[in-house]
């Protein structure tokens, strides 16, 4: 009587106490690095401050070389002429006659940049968490790869070509509107215009929304943006249409990043993240063992 009840007790004990964890009950890290997760405010906040910081540092620590980037943007403005899509020139002064228009576009290309950025990446944060990691990883590694162009391919903007007669608006219109005009012109490299991400920064956020947003207005709105953006850089003569293809080619670049990385396109992820597994209690070892018969 007394063994069976001792066997009984311990039935009930080994069954109640949870396995103890094991390395084999753990998933590889890579996998754990992987899967999506809900995003930490504080951590977000501090790596795309950190982030944006390291990459004006860099950006604005290449070389200008002027000589080399005004060689460059005669090569551009050829090609495009060999190709017979040299625009730029008309569009500018076309735009440039109306001027409440391109004032307009000049206070468009100094602020919506950052501003549509950082709705989409609150967006996606607040509306689609599960989202959000790989989505955000694409217009990382997007504005990384940048970097390169700007230092192996420095390019001046057309509105610095000599005798290229394009019209810095910025300066004639005495509008803020561009970090690389005016008073501000020390304050960035000047010869950084290929690739140029006003074209991958509002594509990937007119992508996004295409992917994400429910609304089909909105969705409109999200290709119609980097569509404007485009008439806009090309409007104040800040870019060649030859950048914005660098452009796209950068979020070419982030979109395989993230596809390897995480499997999958950031819009085909789950919207919400999972929710983080219980974590399992190490049990001391006298628990774990049988008990000792009386």
């Amino acid at each position: 009587m007394g063994d069976t009840t001792v066997t009984e007790l311990e039935d009930r004990t080994q069954a109640a106490a949870p396995d103890p964890v094991t390395a084999s009950d753990r998933p590889p890290l890579l996998h754990r690095l992987r899967a999506p997760r809900r995003p930490r405010l504080w951590f977000e906040i501090l790596l795309i401050a950190v982030s944006y910081w390291t990459y004006s540092l860099i950006r604005n620590a290449v070389p200008e070389q002027r000589a080399e980037a005004l060689r460059n943007a005669d090569w551009i403005w050829n090609a495009e002429h060999t190709l017979g899509a040299a625009f730029e020139h008309s569009v500018n002064e076309a735009v440039n006659s109306v001027t409440w228009l391109i004032v307009g576009m000049n206070y468009y290309y100094a602020t919506l940049h950052f501003v549509v950025t950082l709705g989409v990446l609150v967006w996606l944060y607040r509306s689609h968490p599960g989202r959000y990691a790989a989505t955000r990883t694409v217009l990382f590694a997007t504005t990384g790869v940048a970097l390169l162009g700007y230092y192996l391919y420095p390019l001046a903007p057309p509105r610095l070509m000599t005798g290229g007669n394009f019209i810095d608006t910025v300066l004639v219109h005495q509008t803020w509107g561009s970090m690389a005009s005016g008073d501000l012109k020390n304050m960035s490299n000047q010869y950084a215009a290929m690739p140029s991400m006003h074209i991958g920064w509002s594509l990937w956020c007119g992508l996004t929304i295409f992917a994400l947003a429910s609304l089909p207005w909105v969705r409109i709105l999200g290709l119609l943006y980097p569509v404007l953006t485009l008439v806009v850089i090309v409007a104040t003569a800040n870019h060649f249409w030859l950048d914005a293809v660098g452009g796209l080619l950068c979020l070419a670049f982030g979109y395989t990043v993230a596809r390897l990385w995480y499997g999958a396109l950031p819009h085909a992820l789950p919207r919400l993240a999972p929710a983080p597994a219980p974590r399992r209690t190490l049990l001391p070892m006298r628990t774990l063992l049988p008990m000792r018969k009386r």
